[in-house]
């Protein structure tokens, strides 16, 4: 979890905040894909002052996210005062995702985009928005071809919002986000090609929710069969290596299922996991499209 840059000029974030407003109103209407994040719940937050009851959430729910996020993302749509809707999405199901190949993310997001074209079809609203913003460009993100594929739109990029101007935002607005840690898919905390199951996402799900409780911020459990290789912010090291930290934190794991239990000393990163792709040399590109 990082605070906002306090040396970003405001003036020029007022400007892409009116940027951002200038992009929804044209739209009229609007879906918004809201996860209770930063990025979506600012995005939401502006949408819902544009557009009032032109504005609709869709909150997707399944096994990759905690169900502690569905229930904040509902309770920040209800704050708004924006229709929104919940909907279950069947990822596990499909083997393309279950078996975790690059294009992992690829799959899920087509899936999602394809469920919100019918709420929108239904609704008669011509626009779906998210809220991948400028940072969101630098890493390995099969999703984003999806969402190019299906014509899904990124007001927060299209405005020039970068994930501190986000925060900087959020905190003017009184946003309860505004110092949230980053989340991700649960099944990002799993290698290529170890197959995402049920029992192991809630094995994750179940430690990164006990590390949370003990006070840790910014973290992720990277699953690797019996080690728990735990990403923190390494201003955050020192509390986990005092003894009885070290001791409930083993015990507490170990019990989850986990043999080992080992602290990433790189601290934690986004897409970490990606780190693999990049030191092989495949014949084919592992996120390459088939034709």
């Amino acid at each position: 979890m990082k605070n906002p840059d306090h040396s970003i000029d405001l003036r020029d974030l007022v400007t892409k905040k009116e940027k951002l407003r200038g992009i929804l109103g044209s739209m009229k209407k609007a879906i918004v894909a809201f996860s209770g994040g930063v990025d979506s719940t600012l995005l939401l937050k502006v949408a819902s002052e544009v557009l009032g009851r032109n504005v609709y959430a869709v909150i997707a729910a399944s096994e990759t996210y905690p169900q502690r996020e569905t229930m904040s993302a509902r309770a920040l749509a209800r704050r708004f005062k924006v229709r929104y809707e919940v909907i279950h999405t069947t990822e596990l199901e499909n083997p393309e995702f279950a078996k975790n190949p690059p294009l992992r993310c690829y799959h899920c997001k087509n899936e999602l985009w394809s469920a919100m074209q019918k709420i929108a079809a239904r609704e008669g609203i011509a626009t779906i928005v998210d809220g991948t913003n400028m940072d969101d460009e630098g890493d390995f993100r099969p999703g984003a071809q999806a969402s190019r594929e299906k014509g899904i739109r990124s007001p927060l990029k299209e405005a020039g919002f970068t994930k501190s101007d986000i925060r900087s935002l959020s905190q003017m607005l009184g946003l309860p986000t505004w110092n949230k840690p980053s989340l991700a898919c649960l099944a990002s905390r799993f290698p290529y090609y170890t197959p995402i199951e049920r029992g192991t996402l809630l094995q994750v799900g179940a430690a990164e929710e006990f590390l949370r409780r003990l006070g840790f911020g910014q973290l992720r459990v990277r699953h690797h069969g019996e080690v728990a290789r735990l990403e923190l912010d390494p201003a955050e090291f020192s509390r986990i290596l005092v003894d009885d930290m070290r001791r409930r934190i083993t015990t507490r794991l170990k019990k989850l299922g986990y043999l080992y239990v080992a602290v990433d000393l790189a601290g934690y990163r986004t897409g970490s996991l990606n780190e693999g792709m990049k030191l092989a040399k495949p014949s084919r590109p592992p996120h390459s499209f088939d034709p």
